[in-house]
């Protein structure tokens, strides 16, 4: 999307969130005395408060509202204000200088309906949908408090529904960044919910709600049809993606699961909207999968199974009829592969002493599933890879790479870092995606690069191959990112970012350091960096975080994302900004990578 550069508002991602920042850019070039670098002019939230980001020369007061607000030793600040619904105006004043900003509370949820009617948009399913027989469906509606509520399925089936007088609301996952991640009971005597079941099989059409109150009945069509797939004749679907993203539910808010290898089959045993539900229970988007006809189910036999090593890496074949849904669990000192639809006639397997895997194990663990467990020799993993040759399946695990002993002799002088790869990912960049912003309209992607460049240098000079995803302000996309990733196949990868708070956050209080991991074999590097640089910096700890992100979910090597301070936090920005605690901080990373990866002996 292209946006004005006179205004740019950035959706970024910080933490799994979306942030919006704004930022002028010739504000930057000549900022005033009084400058605020968040939220805008004007800005909606859905959020109980908001913070503003901003700064003035020291000296003075700056006033919000007429009160005065705390500033830091470099005159920047970051106060949070109580929002009321609807519109919140802000002043704020710096000796004969006044900003103002507008900022509009909305309220989330649907609206309540008013008289005998459905409230708008409130009907669901609201997608067309496919189930099998005698498989629960469910519908919601929100109504009038005291109605009589009801759904004709078909011709021959009514499903009442019941008003909820309790509903539990989820707070989102950003919700324990933030340390707000409590459930809340909310009342929901308006949403009305029911459930039924049919064994009729075809096209039931759209379902007809009605409403009956004070004896008046309305009727609404609803908006997704009802089809009753027959399990005799389902679909199959191929995954024509490189790697098929497998989630628990039929949208990307629900939980990834393992990808699926490009050409893997399935039978589609329901769908709803835009997704499919594969016959072994993940859903996947139905642009990622061909879907057509077939009489024969893709099911397979296992024999034989042989590994191989091949480079850095030990490759395990499984020879199978078709490819099959795989799902891969890791655990210390062991990796679990699950094969989906699958039967084994195995007598013989070939497994040379290896120098990773100490031994497989293997078990039909129910019909239709195959289980391997690769007992490990050590409990660092370093990265795997899954892919299909034809019909066989191929594991790639990775061997640790060639670790000494540091003991005494592994000084500076001695490249204790020859022979390693490292991937570094300066956060952000370009024109558009600025990252979050600090006091002073600096963006993050800035501090990122330059921090990364700095990493850089320090990991050369202790002998290391040095990738970098962007070395200039660059619009890097994210699967960008992660292919160099696969393709430069690092020892370790890094990608170096700097953090902000969706607006009911306090940028005042939070700070510090933190780091995120998704596969396991990150865990390690994760816990070991953010303990080392809160210890030898003497930073605050925001804490380690299994985070799901692009630039962790790397599987082929350890993949650690670092939030190295809060750009919004107007002390903890001072420090971000000092050229010499950049040098420092550097210098730390490049000795916490060293000592993750030669610990002395």
């Amino acid at each position: 999307m292209k946006i004005p550069v006179s205004l740019t508002l950035v959706t970024c991602f910080c933490l799994s969130m979306v942030c919006a920042i704004a930022l002028s850019v010739g504000a930057i070039a000549a900022q005033p005395k009084l400058f605020i670098a968040y939220p805008p002019p004007t800005h909606q939230t859905t959020a109980p408060k908001i913070f503003f980001i901003g700064t003035a020369p020291v000296g003075g007061q700056v006033l919000v509202n007429g009160q005065a607000i705390a500033r830091s030793s470099a005159g920047h600040f970051a106060p949070s204000f109580p929002l009321q619904i609807g519109t919140n105006q802000f002043t704020f004043r710096y000796g004969t200088q006044e900003l103002k900003r507008t900022v509009t509370r909305e309220t989330s949820g649907v609206p309540l309906p008013i008289g005998n009617t459905f409230a708008k948009e409130s009907l669901t399913p609201a997608v067309n949908i496919g189930r099998l027989p005698d498989e629960l469906i469910c519908f919601g509606a929100i109504a009038p408090p005291g109605a009589t509520v009801g759904v004709r399925l078909g011709t021959k089936q009514t499903i009442p529904l019941q008003p909820q007088s309790q509903f539990i609301e989820l707070p989102p996952n950003s919700a324990v960044l933030t340390q707000q991640n409590q459930p809340v009971a909310v009342s929901e005597a308006s949403f009305y919910r029911g459930c039924g079941r049919t064994v009729l099989i075809g096209d039931l059409g759209n379902p007809v709600f009605e409403l009956n109150l004070g004896g008046n009945t309305t009727r609404q069509l609803g908006t997704g049809n009802i089809q009753i797939l027959s399990p005799t004749q389902l679909e199959v679907a191929e995954v024509t993606a490189d790697a098929g993203t497998a989630r628990t539910g039929p949208s990307t808010d629900y939980s990834r699961l393992t990808p699926l290898p490009k050409g893997t089959l399935a039978r589609v045993t329901g769908y709803e909207g835009d997704w499919v539900r594969l016959d072994y229970g993940a859903w996947i988007k139905r642009p990622e999968v061909q879907v057509r006809r077939t009489a024969v189910p893709p099911t397979s036999l296992i024999r034989s199974v042989k590994a191989r090593q091949v480079g850095d890496w030990t490759e395990i074949v499984f020879p199978l009829q078709v490819p099959v849904p795989i799902a891969v669990q890791q655990g210390d000192r062991t990796f679990t592969l699950t094969l989906y639809n699958t039967t084994a006639q195995t007598d013989t397997i070939r497994l040379d002493d290896d120098p990773l895997i100490a031994r497989l194990d293997w078990q039909q663990t129910q019909p239709g599933q195959v289980q391997y467990v690769f007992n490990l020799k050590t409990p660092q993993q370093w990265g795997y890879t899954l892919r299909y040759e034809g019909t066989s399946l191929v594991l790639a695990l990775r061997h640790p790479p060639n670790v000494k002993s540091g003991g005494k002799g592994n000084t500076l002088a001695a490249k204790p870092l020859r022979g390693t790869k490292i991937l570094l990912d300066p956060g952000h960049g370009g024109p558009e995606d600025l990252g979050s912003v600090g006091p002073a309209g600096i963006p993050e992607k800035d501090f990122a690069l330059k921090t990364s460049k700095l990493l850089r240098d320090e990991l050369i000079q202790r002998g290391a191959t040095v990738i970098m995803t962007r070395e200039k302000d660059l619009d890097v996309g994210l699967q960008d990112r992660v292919n160099l990733i696969a393709t430069s196949q690092p020892t370790i990868a890094l990608s170096v970012h700097y953090n902000a708070l969706p607006d009911s956050g306090d940028a005042i209080k939070t700070q510090g350091v933190s780091t995120f991991w998704y596969q396991t074999q990150a865990h390690s590097l994760a816990i070991f960096l953010h303990n080392y640089l809160v210890k030898t910096l003497k930073r605050p700890s925001y804490g380690v975080f299994w985070n799901n992100l692009a630039l962790t979910r790397p599987s082929n090597t350890p993949s650690v994302l670092l939030e190295l301070g809060f750009m919004i936090n107007p002390t903890e920005y001072e420090w971000i900004a000092n050229a010499a605690e950049q040098k420092k901080l550097a210098r730390a990373i490049a000795d916490g990578v060293t000592a993750w990866l030669y610990p002395r002996s």
